[in-house]
């Protein structure tokens, strides 16, 4: 099981950074729930993930994920990441500021039958709207 996870988890990233939206809407399950902190209501569903991607896609056209650590057990797992992209769309309501981001998150999924079927994204929001300057430095 921990051997199809890490393939699993490789082919998402894969499929994040090809940007396409069906590929990655179908590694999960219809029934998945998910939370991202840029959300107030939890992500249901395929097409919640299709939506969301798209969001950041908008956002951030050129966006690429690197992993920097997978950790696997049975069927769940729990990923590091390094997102980096262009703000050149609307992100939250601010718009376009050419700037180029870079920043970190964790995702935890738990697998099903070869698909997503839980989800937490946290990443540094906060660390995302200084670097497009809507938050001062600390």
């Amino acid at each position: 099981m921990s051997e199809q996870t890490t393939q699993l988890v490789n082919d998402l990233v894969a499929a994040w950074n090809a940007h396409d939206l069906d590929r990655i809407a179908a590694f999960y399950a219809p029934d998945y729930e998910g939370e991202d902190v840029a959300y107030s209501t939890p992500r249901r569903g395929r097409e919640d993930i299709r939506q969301t991607m798209s969001f950041y896609l908008q956002a951030f056209p050129d966006l690429h994920i690197t992993m920097d650590s997978l950790i696997v057990q049975d069927n769940r797992a729990a990923l590091a990441w390094i997102g980096q992209g262009t703000h050149k769309g609307k992100l939250l309501n601010i718009p376009s500021t050419g700037r180029v981001i870079k920043i970190r998150g964790t995702t935890f999924f738990t697998i099903h039958n070869c698909q997503i079927v839980r989800g937490l994204h946290v990443w540094d929001l906060a660390g995302a709207l200084r670097a497009i300057g809507l938050l001062p430095e600390l």
